[in-house]
C-alpha cells in the first residue's frame, strides 16, 4: 500500500482549519453587525403581550427588551445608527431561524431548557411563567382535575405540550390532546367546541383573553401545571454577542429600568410577582 505523504496530511489539516475559521467567523455576530450596521431580530405575530404585531409593527415586552439590546450594541460598537430588521418567525421554526443565521436574536416566548441548549443559546432570564389553561366562561377552572376526560388544545412541539403530557401522567389524569399550530387556532378550538380548554403559558393566555374579550368570554385556570423561564434565543458558541445581550439586560434589571417596561405591558395585572421581582434582582449582575 502506498504511504500517504506528510504534505497530504498538511493539506487536509489546512482544509479543516479553514473550515473551522469559517465557522468561527460566521458565529462572530458582533463583527457582522459592525460591518453591516444591521441587526436581525425575530418576532412572533400572536404572542400578546410579549411579541405580536400591531399597526404592522412588532410590539410587546420581549420586543422592547430586544430594542434595548440594539441600543446597547449600537453604543458598544460606536455606531451612529444601527438598523434593526424585524423578521417574523413561528413557534415551529424560531430555533431553525436562529441556527441558520436568518436572525441574530429571537424576541419571543422561548422557554430555557437543558435540551434546547444543545441547539441554541439563551440570554439571562427575561420572564418567569407557568403553563395554564383557558376555558369558556361557565366551565370549571380549578385545574387539571377538572379536565379529566376532556379535550385540551396545545401547540405542537412546544415545552407546554411536553409539560402538559408530564403533568397528566404525574397526576394519573386521562385527557385527549388536540394539537394546534398557533394560539388563535387554539382559541378557535375552544370557541367551536373542538376543545374544552387551551393550554399555554399563563401570561400569554391573559393577553389572548384580553385581546378577544369582546368576542369570546374566557377564564384562566386557578392552578399552573408547569414552570417556564423565558430567555432571548441566539446561536451557540458566540460569547461576545451573548455578553453584549446580557450586559444590557443586567443593566435594565440592576437599575430598575425594567419596571417601566413591565408596567407598559403588564401594568393592568398589578405589580411584578415576588418570584419575578426575585428573578430581576438575581439577574441584575454588576458590571
Amino acid at each position: 500500500m502506498k504511504r500517504l505523504s506528510f504534505s497530504f496530511f498538511a493539506f487536509v489539516l489546512s482544509l479543516w482549519l479553514a473550515g473551522g475559521c469559517g465557522a468561527q467567523q460566521m458565529q462572530n455576530t458582533l463583527k457582522r453587525i459592525q460591518e453591516t450596521k444591521t441587526i436581525r431580530f425575530g418576532y412572533l405575530e400572536q404572542s400578546v403581550p410579549f411579541s405580536y404585531v400591531d399597526n404592522r409593527k412588532p410590539q410587546g415586552y420581549s420586543v422592547e427588551l430586544c430594542q434595548k439590546v440594539a441600543s446597547g450594541i449600537e453604543r458598544q460598537l460606536g455606531l451612529e445608527e444601527l438598523n434593526v430588521q424585524w423578521v417574523p418567525v413561528t413557534l415551529l421554526n424560531r430555533f431553525e431561524m436562529v441556527t441558520n443565521g436568518t436572525i441574530d436574536l429571537e424576541c419571543g416566548i422561548s422557554t430555557i431548557t437543558v435540551s434546547r441548549q444543545k441547539i441554541v443559546d439563551f440570554s439571562l432570564m427575561t420572564w418567569l411563567d407557568g403553563g395554564n389553561f383557558i376555558v369558556r366562561d361557565g366551565q370549571p377552572r380549578g385545574g387539571l382535575d377538572d379536565l379529566a376526560g376532556k379535550r385540551i388544545a396545545v401547540i405542537v412541539g412546544t415545552t407546554t405540550e411536553t409539560a402538559l403530557q408530564d403533568a397528566l401522567k404525574r397526576n394519573s389524569i386521562t385527557a385527549d390532546i388536540v394539537l394546534v399550530k398557533e394560539h388563535l387556532q387554539g382559541l378557535e378550538a375552544v370557541d367551536q367546541g373542538k376543545a374544552d380548554a387551551y393550554a399555554a403559558d399563563q401570561t400569554v393566555l391573559i393577553g389572548l383573553a384580553l385581546a378577544v374579550r369582546d368576542q369570546l368570554k374566557l377564564k384562566i385556570s386557578e392552578q399552573n401545571f408547569s414552570y417556564e423561564p423565558y430567555g432571548l434565543t441566539m446561536r451557540r458558541n458566540d460569547a461576545d454577542f451573548k455578553q453584549a445581550v446580557n450586559q444590557t439586560l443586567a443593566r435594565l434589571y440592576r437599575t430598575g429600568q425594567v419596571v417601566a417596561i413591565y408596567n407598559r405591558w403588564f401594568g393592568k395585572l398589578g405589580n411584578p410577582s415576588p418570584l419575578l421581582t426575585a428573578m430581576y434582582a438575581i439577574n441584575g449582575l454588576p458590571e
